[in-house]
């Protein structure tokens, strides 16, 4: 992926007001750009959400299917992750443009949510010990690419993976070791995937010159030396640490800057929780009132 360009005076200017914490923007260091997010725009989707920030925009679609159980791992389901940037996102995407990009965030994403440090009960996808799972697949689309790409992905996917709803099914012992199951297909009986409000997000901090930025435009992140992407839960615990680029980081800073993250993250996380508990409460409100559902298809919810 060519690299863009800023000129020297360009990248001056933006560091020396980082340094005086007034950003381009008019934001301070630590503070993150407007955040809009919706649940819910795709029907044939088992969950899905979109969310801008500032105006990096993001869909996510979910799809819960049956699959085989992985051998290491006999009683647990799967999460398999893919995140796409629309060529139409940035210039730089155009063509094959994306492909570095697009390894960089689904390696990212599968690394967040993969494993104990995602928070979610994988033993509760398992369907048959051994043999049958449900299979959760985690689609992203990168639909404008401007700045911060990585925590609006994992944002997005978390607001998803809150309104998935995963089928029950009804187990029958055949005996002699064998048995067979039925999907329910009523929407009703639908369940929630256990452990979503455990998921954490992600906190990616910028070093440009001496101090470091958090949600960062493209002219910002060009002149970003290094990156540290810090994934947090709900009760300000670390589930994982990525750092990026080639520049180094200080030990004091790097302490500094957890620090930083696991601060920013617990509030964060609390009013995009709020806000999606919000935003179903009123939908099932409507639906028990015998009302009709009609999604706006473009940011329902404002954080």
């Amino acid at each position: 992926m060519p690299a863009p360009l800023i000129s020297p005076a360009e990248k001056s200017y933006i560091e020396q007001g980082i340094q005086q914490d007034c950003r381009a923007d008019g934001r301070g260091r630590l503070e993150y750009r407007h955040v809009v997010m919706e649940t819910g725009l795709l029907s044939q989707a088992s969950g899905s959400a979109r969310c801008r920030l500032g105006d990096s925009d993001v869909l996510v679609g979910v799809k819960v299917e049956i699959g085989e159980v992985e051998p290491n791992k006999p009683n647990q389901g799967r999460v398999v992750c893919n995140v796409e940037c629309s060529p139409s996102a940035s210039q730089q995407f155009e063509g094959r443009g994306a492909d570095e990009m697009n390894n960089t965030l689904t390696l990212a994403i599968d690394r967040l949510l993969n494993g104990p440090q995602s928070g979610l009960d994988l033993e509760k996808l398992c369907i048959i010990p051994g043999q049958q799972c449900w299979v959760i697949y985690i689609d992203a689309m990168v639909m404008d690419a401007a700045g911060n790409l990585l925590d609006c992905v994992v944002m997005t996917t978390r607001a998803a993976l809150y309104n998935t709803r995963i089928p029950k099914t009804e187990i029958q012992d055949l005996g002699d070791g064998d048995f067979e199951f039925e999907v329910v297909d009523d929407v009703e009986d639908a369940e929630p995937i256990y452990g979503w409000e455990n998921l954490p997000t992600s906190v990616t901090l910028y070093k440009v010159a001496d101090q470091y930025i958090i949600d960062p435009t493209i002219l910002e992140e060009l002149c970003s030396s290094v990156t540290l992407t810090v994934g947090v839960n709900k009760d300000g615990l670390i589930c994982g640490i990525q750092k990026g680029a080639s520049g180094s980081i200080d030990p004091s800073l790097l302490t500094e800057m957890l620090q930083t993250a696991t601060t920013l993250a617990k509030p964060l996380i609390k009013q995009l929780d709020a806000k999606l508990l919000e935003e179903d409460n009123k939908i099932q409100e409507k639906r028990s009132r015998g009302e009709h559902v009609e999604k706006l298809g473009f940011f329902a919810a404002v954080i």
